[in-house]
């Protein structure tokens, strides 16, 4: 099962990098069209706007995963110690708490917008429940990764680390 979940957490991350890669291929195709031709487009600012929300979202497992949140590691830097693991804990709790909140209010807002039938205020008019469903997934996503990362901080041993040389 913590496979699977490690395997989906990649999977996000390599989605978002895809969608950030789109999102620099939109924006060159706006400053071409806007400043070469001087025919600017509607639709990038909306477009890059929505894929970066989504890119965001899906990314925040992966990013988990790695431990490429921020860590600050002055005080526990023995990874086998249990001050440590107590400290890693607390903080995967604390995000486990915020993600229940966001997941509850997030799937709320969404159903409203969907069930309402609201688009953005623009020209393309893009359904809002579009750009609302990333929140609560991305933090679906990073909700059942946090339960595995707790899983890993007590039963699995971290991987032993070379000391920097700066």
């Amino acid at each position: 099962m913590i496979k699977t979940i490690d395997f989906i957490s990649e999977i996000t991350g390599k989605i978002a990098a895809w969608l950030f890669f789109l999102i620099g291929l939109i924006i060159t195709y706006e400053v071409f069209m806007r400043y070469v031709l001087n025919m600017p487009t509607i639709w990038v600012d909306e477009v890059a706007s929505i894929t970066q929300i989504w890119a965001t979202f899906l990314a925040s497992s992966y990013a988990l995963k790695h431990k490429n949140l921020i860590v600050i590691d002055i005080v526990f830097r023995d990874p086998f110690s249990i001050s440590r693991k107590l400290s890693d804990t607390f903080s995967l709790v604390i995000i486990i708490i915020v993600s229940l909140i966001t997941i509850y209010y997030g799937f709320d807002l969404w159903l409203h917008s969907t069930l309402k039938g609201h688009t953005t205020d623009s020209f393309l008019a893009i359904p809002k429940w579009f750009t609302q469903a990333s929140i609560w997934i991305g933090f679906t996503f990073l909700l059942i990764q946090s339960f595995v990362e707790i899983f890993k901080v007590w039963k699995v041993p971290p991987p032993i680390q070379k000391e920097r040389i700066t």
